[in-house]
Formats: C-alpha cells, structure tokens, sequence
C-alpha cells in the first residue's frame, strides 16, 4: 500500500509551544463524521474522457471527504460529488441542503482493491448552502 499526496496546498496544522507539529494530531479545519455515504463520483480524466463512478465516502467534513474508486485520480482532476437523494414531496419551506460538492484530490492511497481518494471541497459546506438558501 502507499500513499501520495497529489497536491502542496496549505493545511491548518496542531502545534506544539516550541511550533513543532503534534505527532498524530488532527490538521483538519473541522471534525470528520465516520459516515458511509453513498456517492457519485464525476469528472474528466487525463484523456478528457467523462467518467462516473458510484462509490462511498467513508468520512466527510464540511471541508472534504474521503472516498473509495476503482481509478487513479491525479490532483488536477475536477471532481463532482453527488449525494443521490430520493425526490422530496413539494413543500411550502423545502429544507436547504446540498447534493453536488465540486472537489478535487489531495491525497491519493493504492490499496490492493482501491483508491482511497481524500477529495477537497472547492468551497466549505457551509458556504455552498449559503449559496442556495
């Protein structure tokens, strides 16, 4: 098994007093939910072909998730994610909630059945609800 990261981008970082990193501590920005989603991953590979994928997300965040894929998926692939959802009967005040979360990778590790793809959200969950409200 080995693990790349596919991408430099800047990381909140646990510190120690002398502004040493805490070994195991956790960089994210907020709590992951150990949640198994089902999900649709789509996007364009290195050849510009459109693929779809279904697959599960086994943690999400309001900042990323980490997903499974049968396929390699480099740092510069764009990535939606999409949370199927059975249809809603009509409302007066429907929920706001988001479905389709624009990402791309930043870690990827080969498993001998698997890519477990960390996907960053382009925008914060919060903020794409902000969006539809």
């Amino acid at each position: 098994m080995f693990t790349e990261r596919v991408s430099t981008g800047k990381r909140a970082t646990a510190t120690t007093a002398e502004g040493r990193a805490k070994k195991g501590a956790e960089r994210r920005r907020s709590e992951r939910l150990p949640l198994g989603i089902p999900v649709f991953v789509r996007g364009i590979d290195d050849h510009g072909k459109e693929f779809q994928e279904f697959t599960t997300a086994f943690n999400i965040s309001a900042g990323g998730a980490l997903v499974a894929t049968r396929r390699y998926l480099p740092a510069s692939t764009l990535i939606s994610l999409e949370i199927p959802a059975a249809p809603l009967p009509r409302m007066a005040t429907s929920p706001v909630f988001v479905r389709n979360l624009p990402a791309h990778p930043v870690t990827v590790t080969h498993s001998e059945q698997c890519y477990l793809v960390g996907l960053k959200f382009s925008k914060t969950l919060q903020r794409l609800a902000k969006g539809k409200a």
